[in-house]
Order: C-alpha cells, then structure tokens, then sequence
C-alpha cells in the first residue's frame, strides 16, 4: 500500500468536490465566500459516498501503519 499517495489522493479529491461545488455556485453569481462555505459543507457528506473505496483504502493504510508502529515499540521495549 502507498499510504501517501492515498492521502493526497483523497485529499486532492475533496478539494476538487468543494472546487466543483464552490464554481457550480459561482456561475449562478453566488458571493465568492458564500460559495466557498457551502461547498465545504455540501462536499463532506458527499465525498463519503462517492469516495468510499479510496477513503477505505486510506483508513486501511493507518490502520496497518499504527500496528507496525506497535510492533516496533514493543521491539524497542524488548517485549517482542
């Protein structure tokens, strides 16, 4: 797994979502920071939908990241 590459992937995703949302607004004149703000708030329900397998992928990656970390420490404290 690229834990990094799927981070910044999802990332990158969701500020598309409130690009895409935020620039749908603007092109009906809705102020610049109104639209921002709807945007956020419209792409966080929504990203958790049509990004489920990516926001998995990522939640997965952590997940096998902090059980390595656990192993090392245990290593370091010499209970492994």
């Amino acid at each position: 797994m690229h834990l990094g590459r799927d981070v910044t992937l999802y990332v990158l995703a969701r500020l598309g979502l409130v690009a895409l949302v935020a620039g749908g607004l603007l092109l009906v004149e809705v102020p610049l920071v109104v639209a921002l703000a709807v945007g956020v708030v419209v792409a966080l329900p929504v990203s958790l939908f049509l990004f489920r397998g990516l926001r998995q992928r990522v939640a997965e990656g952590l997940n096998e990241r902090q059980v390595e970390r656990a192993k090392l420490r245990a290593e370091l404290r010499g209970d492994a």
